[in-house]
């Protein structure tokens, strides 16, 4: 995977080395399907981010990042669904657990939808 990896990031600066406004490179199909959701994540006006292993945001960042507000992501720090440190008196939040955080409250919404239905189909109300 590493040496997929590198090869590709040297094919794509290699392709940017040149001039012109366009650039042909030949990627792999898991580096082309990374970049295909990036460009299609700023096409719709999201916000991508790329952090190193131990990347941490503030709780601004985190709030833009769960699409919250600021108090909301203090909310959950102070109730412990959001792991956090401090540094001084600033708040850090690891990307991790801005991501954990994620995938919890997706798969809560997953079983509520599910419980949903259930209750649609039980009750008869499905179209």
């Amino acid at each position: 995977m590493t040496d997929v990896l590198i090869r590709d990031a040297d094919a794509l600066h290699r392709a940017l080395d040149g001039a012109g406004d366009e650039v042909e490179v030949s990627v792999s199909r898991q580096t082309a399907e990374w970049l295909a959701r990036i460009v299609d994540a700023r096409s719709r006006g999201q916000r991508v981010v790329v952090t190193h292993g131990h990347a941490e945001v503030t709780p601004s960042e985190a709030a833009a990042l769960l699409g919250v507000s600021r108090p909301q992501v203090r909310k959950f720090m102070d109730e412990g669904k959001l792991g956090f440190r401090m540094v001084g008196t600033h708040h850090r939040i690891p990307i991790e657990s801005v991501e954990a955080f994620k995938a919890w409250t997706r798969g809560r919404h997953h079983k509520g939808m599910e419980e949903l239905s259930r209750l649609q189909n039980e009750l008869g109300l499905f179209e």
